[in-house]
């Protein structure tokens, strides 16, 4: 690839390709129409040879036996939250009225526009505040630039997609290492797996103990109005900085009263009793000297157990099962610390808990190396993108 700098040309192209990109409105390169309403009744989770994929705003609803489309198309979420977004369907399938139909003219590749439409950023085009929606007629008016000839269109979208499957491949291998954690997991904490050691000597028996007998809650409060960082914690990443879950602002400058906010210090769980149910639970680690809501409960381990062997107790389906058995509500559950230490953990001996935690940490390094590689990748493809198309 060349690197360039006209005006109509893209700052990075093949080589073999040369010429400004032409200017054409969006509906002078395709035609756009909505989808059918389909009954949610005709609607199944589960595939199976006898139906065809259905389409929404937001892409693959389900399967149904119906279809309004055969080919390959682009559809484009045309309603709310899902303006803008942009799938590529193939074969036959069902688009619903929640998704624009684009029909391109024939001197234009699917898959590269498919790309184009992506990258066009659609939703900035949404009117309505309520019910944001995407207007053919506007859409239409949308200004684009193309490739003089099908064959570079074709090779663009061929690079993409290559990168796209790259993604797909390693988000699959994320998805297996996590599924084979979770069974792992199973067969280490009901003891169907059991460790020996260094010996080849079984371990004792693991014993059988409430969150009560090897927790201790914790609850010292910010009464000097310290100006603390506020954390909040995350069902999918633990402790986090409040200002990345609230619009990059945190209780300091709303100007909230955060005396009554609990201080956290080094190795400390948190969890909010009204989301412990979604996993809502994390682990300070080295993290220090921070404060979150007075909502939260806190706690500490007692020597007798390891933090990380509580931290993949909290993740097993024994735990998530506990939470709603002994919480307390009807439409929301609460779990407030009374109540989550009467819960049971089987507990082993020390050196075991480790062996245990070392083969969990190792899947836990693969799962972040695999998360890791599909971060970089789509970075990767977003830069590509910004350069490909002009």
């Amino acid at each position: 690839m060349t690197t360039v700098v006209e005006t109509n040309i893209p700052a990075l192209r093949f080589p073999e390709f040369w010429g400004e990109w032409e200017k054409k409105k969006l509906g002078k390169m395709c035609k756009m129409q909505s989808g059918k309403f389909i009954a949610a009744s005709e609607i199944n989770e589960i595939n199976n040879d006898s139906l065809f994929p259905c389409y929404g705003g937001n892409g693959l609803r389900g399967y149904t036996k119906l279809h309004n489309c055969s080919g390959e198309y682009s559809l484009i979420g045309r309603q709310g939250a899902h303006c803008g977004n942009v799938t590529l369907a193939k074969g036959k399938f069902y688009a619903t009225e929640h998704a624009l139909i684009v029909t391109l003219s024939r001197d234009m590749d699917t898959v590269w526009a498919f790309y184009l439409l992506k990258n066009l950023n659609l939703n900035q085009y949404a009117t309505g505040l309520a019910q944001p929606g995407l207007s053919v007629q506007k859409l239409e008016q949308v200004d684009t630039k193309t490739p003089p000839s099908l064959p570079e269109q074709q090779k663009i979208a061929s690079f993409l997609t290559a990168i796209d499957a790259k993604i797909e491949l390693l988000t699959k291998k994320k998805a297996l290492l996590e599924q084979y954690k979770k069974g792992v997991m199973q067969h280490l904490f009901s003891q169907k797996i059991r460790f020996k050691d260094e010996d080849g000597n079984e371990f004792p028996e693991w014993e059988e103990k409430t969150l009560g007998e090897i927790t201790y809650k914790v609850d010292k409060k910010n009464k000097n109005n310290e100006i603390l960082p506020v954390y909040s914690i995350s069902n999918i990443n633990g402790f986090v900085p409040q200002s990345e879950q609230f619009d990059g602002v945190d209780s300091n400058e709303r100007g909230y009263n955060i005396s009554l906010y609990k201080i956290v210090e080094k190795e400390t769980f948190a969890y909010n009793p009204a989301r412990i149910n979604v996993g809502s639970i994390g682990y300070s680690g080295n993290l220090e000297k921070v404060i979150v809501s007075s909502l939260y409960v806190c706690f500490k381990t007692k020597d007798v157990i390891d933090d990380s062997f509580v931290n993949y107790f909290l993740q097993t389906e024994h735990f998530k099962n506990s939470v709603l058995k002994n919480g307390e509500g009807g439409v929301r559950i609460y779990l407030f610390y009374e109540n989550f230490s009467a819960i049971t953990i089987q507990m082993p001996s020390i050196k075991e808990q480790i062996l245990i935690i070392k083969f969990l940490s190792a899947i836990d390094t693969k799962i972040d190396l695999a998360k890791r590689q599909i971060e970089i990748t789509k970075s990767y493809k977003e830069g590509l993108l910004q350069q490909l198309f002009v």
